[in-house]
């Protein structure tokens, strides 16, 4: 289902299937950009954010890993994009981006949308972090994962993104997708799998 709508603002600097992906996770209100290292997902992402930003009038929130904030920053400034850093949960009428563990300094109310860069982290993290973030993003109209580390095979990383995107929840896309052939949903296999 489509919950977004079309670019009010369609950027010059991207290429032709970053526009195209970038249009598509836009249309989508929720969705995932899991793209291989180099392929601009941060730009991607810009322009998605830039335009949640000037749809609604309301901020947008990038979460990044540490060292990735003020890489964000950078490339904002080359686009043309204003990008604030926060570490302390001041925002900006812009595109904010702070690190996953600074999370709790802000107000999911203040933002209309939310990126969660380097997603794969919400596998990775303790349960208690993915929990706070897919909370955060709950009530959020608009979500964005980017990851160039998406393990297709990985059931837990398939269902953190899919319960962080509105959609199925872990256990409930566990439970729906895939065979249980020891008893353990982590154990199971995509349906019609020899």
């Amino acid at each position: 289902a489509a919950d977004g709508f079309k670019p009010v603002w369609k950027p010059d600097f991207l290429y032709d299937f970053q526009q195209h992906m970038f249009e598509w996770a836009l249309l989508k209100g929720k969705a995932a950009l899991f793209e291989d290292c180099g392929l601009g997902k941060t730009p991607q992402q810009l322009a998605w954010a830039e335009n949640i930003l000037r749809k609604t009038n309301k901020p947008v929130l990038i979460l990044a890993p540490l060292a990735v904030g003020a890489q964000t920053v950078r490339e904002g400034a080359k686009f043309g994009i204003e990008v604030h850093h926060s570490r302390n949960g001041k925002i900006k009428k812009s595109v904010n981006v702070t690190n996953y563990e600074r999370l709790h300094l802000f107000n999911r109310e203040d933002f209309a949308g939310v990126v969660c860069d380097e997603s794969s982290i919400l596998k990775s993290f303790d349960g208690s972090t993915q929990a706070a973030v897919t909370e955060f993003m709950r009530k959020t109209a608009y979500r964005l994962l980017c990851t160039a580390t998406a393990a297709p095979n990985d059931y837990i990383e398939l269902g953190t993104s899919s319960e962080a995107l509105g959609q199925l929840g872990h256990m409930d896309m566990l439970n729906r997708f895939f065979k249980n052939d020891q008893n353990n949903s982590a154990s199971g296999r995509l349906y019609g799998e020899a």
